[in-house]
């Protein structure tokens, strides 16, 4: 039996969090549930955006299912994400989007995954204001070692799940450092890997591409602020932030969570859809070995996702969040 930590966030997040605990329960999945939660919901009970509990529930078990959390805004806090994964280097961020029949979307036969790094670039909080003159500046700072795990992360995962070709998007030509380091630390490992083919795209021309023909993209990698924007525009592809799963993942540890908000508009509604955080524990269910029953809730979810009136409804079904669950449920 496998001890999670999970953090049901705030928002949608707890009754999300309920309906992948019950899918899992029914289901027979050996692991059990250590809560811990962090944001919002802590800081006004305990006055911590991330309590020690947290972080040595985290530390003790090296695997955490996330709901969608609130930093609180205009406090000067920075983002609980970014300081999860800075604070366990959790350097690669996964992003999966693959089409799903019944959800329906402009797009065929798109399935890639898209690996961001997760620490450094724009988001590494180098940032400094001159008073004075009235001018902000904000670091992209890349590492050599950081650009190789992340491109090495990518290659691993094309490797083992025979992935045809991976894609490194850079802004080379104007970054001259940064995107010369990275582009050159991807050129140099790809020949590491002469049986999977390897091209290069500017993030602009990237964009254009994948919202004219996104299929011809299999592995994708690329650094933390052009891994944010891709990984929506990729996630747009196939349905949306509700139906797409995410992890960051460490060396020693992952943490896999719904990239989308916490929804406070609709909180406690029974309107949510569990999809995302479902998806994020099926990731996470095949990171921790329980492949078969990964698999069977994986199907399980499909067949109901394919029957629109099962579904919540913004995926036009008139579902609640715990009727979606039972569909799902009874196809076990």
């Amino acid at each position: 039996m496998r001890e999670i930590t999970l953090i049901p966030g705030d928002g949608i997040g707890p009754e999300i969090t309920e309906a992948v605990k019950a899918i899992f329960s029914a289901a027979n999945v050996p692991v059990t549930w250590e809560e811990e939660n962090a944001g919002q919901t802590t800081f006004d009970s305990i006055g911590e955006l991330i309590p020690s509990t947290l972080i040595a529930s985290l530390k003790k078990n090296k695997v955490a299912l996330k709901g969608p959390i609130t930093t609180p805004v205009g406090k000067g806090f920075k983002s609980i994400n970014v300081q999860l994964r800075q604070m366990f280097d959790l350097y690669s961020n996964v992003r999966p989007a693959k089409t799903t029949p019944g959800v329906n979307t402009r797009f065929e036969n798109v399935n890639l995954v898209l690996f961001r790094e997760n620490t450094e670039g724009l988001y590494s909080g180098l940032e400094m204001f001159d008073e004075r003159l009235q001018i902000s500046d904000s670091v992209a700072r890349l590492t050599r070692v950081g650009c190789r795990k992340i491109i090495r992360a990518a290659f691993e995962y094309a490797n083992k799940h025979n992935c045809k070709k991976v894609t490194a998007v850079h802004k080379a030509n104007i970054l001259k450092s940064a995107g010369a380091l990275f582009l050159s630390e991807a050129s140099e490992i790809a020949k590491e890997y002469p049986h999977i083919q390897y091209d290069d795209k500017i993030i602009d021309n990237m964009c254009m591409q994948l919202v004219i023909k996104p299929e011809q993209f299999d592995v994708i990698v690329t650094t933390n602020l052009f891994g944010d924007i891709l990984s929506d525009l990729c996630a747009g592809l196939v349905g949306g932030l509700g139906v797409v799963s995410g992890a960051n993942i460490g060396n020693d540890m992952a943490i896999f969570e719904a990239v989308h908000g916490s929804a406070p508009d609709i909180a406690g509604q029974g309107k949510a859809n569990p999809t995302a955080l479902l998806r994020s524990a099926i990731m996470m269910l095949h990171h921790i070995d329980l492949k078969e029953e990964a698999n069977r809730i994986e199907t399980a979810l499909d067949a109901t996702l394919a029957n629109r009136e099962q579904c919540t409804g913004d995926l036009g079904g008139n579902a609640s969040t715990m009727e979606f669950a039972q569909h799902i449920i009874s196809k076990l």
